[in-house]
């Protein structure tokens, strides 16, 4: 069996989570990776996505992350985001309203590149709800 390692997922608003996991896989900027025990320091920026946590007790978390850094050390994990929502909290409701914020960022992009940002981020959210819906 894997080794765990510390983990804490922390947003503005609160400590997240803040737990002992086997693997987390976590939505990079330039792509998805996971993290397991003792992997190689990294710095990297979040994208919206969903954050895949394996906790040491066979559990698994599910939550929508936006926005941040992850900080890969050899104490572990910890990732800093804008935002965070398990996805059960993920209603309908909740997801028109990242996209409709997503679509408004792409309508008022002033540069190329925070179109493209704006973009991208729409197209994740679009791909998370039909996801969630199912």
């Amino acid at each position: 069996m894997a080794e765990a390692f510390g983990f804490e997922l922390v947003s503005p608003e609160r400590l997240v989570l803040s737990e002992s996991c086997v693997s987390v896989l976590v939505p990079g900027t330039d792509g998805y990776f996971t993290v397991l025990n003792n992997h190689a320091p990294v710095i990297s920026t979040i994208a919206p996505g969903i954050l895949e946590a394996e906790l040491e007790d066979g559990s698994k978390r599910d939550i929508y992350v936006r926005g941040g850094f992850a900080d890969v050390n050899d104490t572990g994990l910890k990732i800093l985001v804008e935002q965070a929502l398990p996805v059960e909290e993920l209603d309908h409701e909740k997801m028109a309203q990242l996209i409709k914020d997503a679509e408004e960022d792409v309508a008022d992009a002033e540069t190329d590149d925070q179109r493209n940002e704006a973009a991208l981020r729409l197209a994740r959210l679009q791909k998370i709800q039909i996801a969630v819906a199912q």
